[in-house]
């Protein structure tokens, strides 16, 4: 009788003090999850539609791109007259989650989405995952105050709308998830929202692909050889390869940025002059393949083998067009550099083509941005579990190699991907 007793104290305070809390905590998490996620969702259906048009109306109209000085004057006026306080972008996000001070502007996302179409309506080179994020960043912020959320709450509502905005752009719901999570601190993935992320993502997916049936591109990678040895030993100077390109993109975006910073003080004449320089160079070598967001190409490089430089020009053009101050995301660009990228790697790693150009796809947007988890996923989402040890290792690969710094100047280092023995001082240094 004793035991029963002791028995039923416990599990009376199980339910009141663990099941009921996690219950509503679920609850709470699931409501907001459903209306962020479906706004966020829905915005991302919109953006990929006007994307689309805009990537249709320029390849039909050539003398847009003769135009891109006159975008990148509207969009650094726009940005410099009413943007102010938004202009950060991705690093705003990360900024105000380690120290929460202000709310996220609400007019970060109508100002970011009409950045990123302009870009590329007048023939900018950029992405979108940028776009996507930091409308899911603003629109989830906004509930913070109308549900009176507290400090620790309002971090969560900022990851759901990462996670969110992510998964819903490129209709990778997991990976969205666990790039909300992991993008934060490199080398640490955050708990403490991993219900909103896995929810968010899963309901801003479902209403960008399922309700508004907006178009994800399908990636195939045809045939997967065995895990043998000496194919597994083939994944690592892959992935040192795109653990380089990974961090030469990100010191060329940064070498611009810098450099029209430095020289052009009033800042709506930078995206003018880098606008003129991208509408050149276009002109002088015939070919668009380089601007936009060059998914044409990245289909093409699981097909058929494509020029060495394709994935030196595609760095070159992003780097110019963001650093200049032109809007959208780094990532899609990313995917063409790592594909293509693969694509020339095929001629000397004897991996089936179309499986290294998968594997530069999510390897070398894990370097860029230090999310190897997630990147992985992202892999397994896009060309089945079948690949998930090429991608995971070389994802992971590219992550050790691609150095501290990457596209996001804000991110903290949480832990060193490799430390070292000062024999000086017998201290553990993360080597930057």
């Amino acid at each position: 009788m004793l035991e029963r007793a002791r028995d039923l104290i416990h599990f009376k305070r199980f339910v009141t003090s663990e099941f009921v809390p996690s219950l509503l905590y679920t609850f709470k998490w699931l409501v907001l999850a459903i209306f962020i996620g479906l706004l966020v969702g829905t915005a991302s259906a919109f953006f990929l539609f006007g994307l689309e048009w805009a990537t249709h109306f320029r390849e039909a109209h050539m003398y847009m791109i003769a135009l891109l000085p006159v975008g990148g004057f509207m969009i650094g006026w726009v940005y410099y007259t009413y943007g102010e306080s938004v202009v950060k972008g991705n690093n705003q996000l990360l900024e105000e989650f380690y120290n929460p001070l202000t709310p996220i502007p609400l007019r970060m996302a109508p100002l970011v989405v009409f950045g990123t179409i302009a870009t590329h309506l007048f023939g900018g080179s950029a992405g979108r995952e940028g776009t996507a994020v930091q409308m899911g960043g603003a629109i989830a912020d906004r509930f913070t105050k109308w549900f009176k959320l507290g400090a620790l709450d309002r971090k969560a509502v900022i990851t759901l709308g990462v996670a969110a905005g992510f998964a819903s752009v490129f209709g990778t719901p997991l990976a969205g998830a666990v790039f909300a999570l992991e993008w934060l601190i490199v080398g640490r993935v955050r708990y403490e929202a991993i219900l909103p992320a896995f929810l968010g993502a899963y309901v801003a997916d479902y209403a960008c692909a399922d309700y508004w049936h907006a178009h994800h591109t399908p990636y195939d990678i045809p045939f997967i050889p065995d895990l043998t040895l000496v194919n597994v030993l083939w994944i690592i100077p892959a992935g040192i390869c795109f653990g380089l390109a990974a961090r030469l993109f990100s010191k060329a975006t940064q070498f611009f940025g810098e450099a029209f910073r430095s020289t052009v003080k009033y800042p709506p004449l930078r995206p003018v002059i880098g606008g003129a320089m991208v509408a050149a160079v276009v002109f002088l070598i015939g070919t668009t393949k380089y601007i936009g967001l060059g998914v044409p190409t990245i289909v093409e490089a699981f097909e058929t083998p494509l020029p060495w430089y394709d994935f030196l020009a595609k760095t070159g053009f992003t780097s110019l067009t963001l650093g200049a101050g032109f809007k959208g995301g780094e990532v899609t660009p990313l995917f063409y550099i790592g594909a293509t990228l693969g694509n020339m790697l095929s001629g000397a790693i004897p991996l089936p083509m179309a499986l290294l150009a998968g594997m530069g796809f999510v390897a070398v947007f894990s370097g860029a941005t230090n999310t190897p988890l997630s990147c992985t996923l992202m892999g397994i989402e896009l060309f089945g579990a079948e690949s998930g040890v090429y991608v995971g290792l070389a994802c992971v690969v590219a992550y050790l190699f691609s150095g501290h710094s990457g596209i996001y100047g804000s991110q903290v280092i949480g832990s060193p991907k490799h430390v070292s023995l000062d024999r000086n001082k017998g201290k553990r240094l993360g080597k930057l």
